[in-house]
């Protein structure tokens, strides 16, 4: 805590994490959001009948909730990703639960192209997975937690996805089903997923840095140097 009134600045991913230094650093930040390489997505109406997850195979990704859910249900769900986790969950799952290990940008983007949706079962600080399923035209079914809470919107005209309250396998379940009976609008899912692609980050990131350095060199009394450290 001390050496958070050494950085000039602090710059959040999501408003989850700008309230997440206000209450522990004391320090304002201002949020600018990864990049996604969401142009890069196809949007597609396909629909092969299977959801998808695109994750690390480790705990608090909490994968084991979507396992238990799509093997209770037999609904088809494919999951892309390792981790020290692979082993016990390919073990738990039924036989509609299948897992690809870590795969080529090419084919990941045909699974999001030929899948009903994504499910995002994990608490992320921003979560990039959702808005690339979003660039593809896909709905996400998330825990109402986290990044996701800024990025998947429910019961509006813009709806991206469904949020679930509970990070159990009965409240998956049933946000898929609801899921399942929404008609989401594709093309406005990949604008809005466009507003977070790299090229908008990289013209935010480059505003704010010109802005802090003008504001700072401006600040300082004539004849006066300092060395800027990195901005964190």
């Amino acid at each position: 805590l001390r050496t958070a009134a050494n950085p000039h600045w602090f710059v959040a991913n999501s408003e989850n994490v700008r309230r997440r230094i206000r209450d522990i650093y004391g320090r304002e930040a201002e949020v600018i959001y990864p990049p996604v390489q969401a142009a890069a997505m196809e949007l597609s109406e396909r629909d092969d009948g299977y959801f998808l997850m695109v994750t690390a195979m480790v705990p608090y990704k909490r994968v084991v909730l979507a396992v238990e859910a799509f093997t209770r249900t037999n609904r088809q769900i494919v999951g892309v990703g390792d981790g020290p986790e692979s082993g016990r969950l390919r073990r738990e799952a039924g036989p509609t639960v299948s897992f690809k290990g870590w795969l080529p940008d090419a084919e990941v983007r045909a699974l999001y192209a030929g899948c009903s949706g994504v499910v995002f079962p994990g608490a992320e600080d921003f979560g990039i997975v959702p808005v690339e399923a979003m660039a593809a035209g896909k709905p996400v079914v998330a825990f109402a937690q986290g990044g996701a809470l800024e990025t998947v919107v429910e019961g509006r005209e813009l709806a991206t996805g469904v949020l679930f309250t509970e990070q159990t396998a009965d409240a998956l379940i049933a946000a898929v089903e609801r899921c399942r009976n929404i008609r989401f609008d594709r093309e406005a899912m990949r604008r809005f997923a466009l507003s977070f692609d790299r090229e908008r980050y990289k013209d935010a990131m480059a505003a704010y840095v010109e802005r802090r350095l003008r504001g700072h060199k401006s600040a300082q009394p004539y004849g006066t140097k300092e060395v800027i450290g990195p901005i964190r």
